[in-house]
């Protein structure tokens, strides 16, 4: 069994985390895998779905349904956590590429663009024009 301190933890996480159980889809499946005989006749395994991330959550890791619950539920919410942090990160992300971007060339940059635009300028001086007379 789950203690009432790491449940009232967990409540509280789902709670920051906007998640409200009438929101999650919860399935019992038949166990699969090593355990032998008590895990593939019970049905210990935990399906559980947020339905407005679509994350899906499958859940085996004990023999205890309790423990696969409380376990899945934590994991939906590792997931979603998660899943913020990458907006976050892609919003900050995409304001400093923006920044970069957009500043001013520095001074040496503007200095070595007009050196080699005279360079270009005189290679091109030097070709050889056809004219009328040739």
């Amino acid at each position: 069994m789950v203690s009432p301190e790491k449940q009232a933890a967990l409540d509280a996480r789902m709670a920051k985390l906007r998640i409200a159980e009438d929101d999650l889809v919860e399935k019992f499946i038949l166990g699969s895998g090593a355990g032998g005989q008590k895990i593939n006749k019970t049905s210990s395994c935990v399906y559980l779905k947020h339905i407005p991330s679509g994350i899906e959550v499958k859940c085996q890791s004990h023999r205890s349904r309790e423990m696969n619950r409380f376990q899945a539920r934590h994991e939906l919410c590792d997931r979603l956590e998660g899943n913020r942090r990458e907006k976050v990160q892609a919003a900050i992300d995409a304001a400093e590429k923006n920044r970069r971007q957009n500043r001013p060339l520095s001074r040496r940059s503007k200095q070595r663009s007009v050196e080699e635009k005279r360079r270009n300028s005189q290679k091109k001086s030097q070709r050889r024009h056809t004219g009328k007379d040739d």
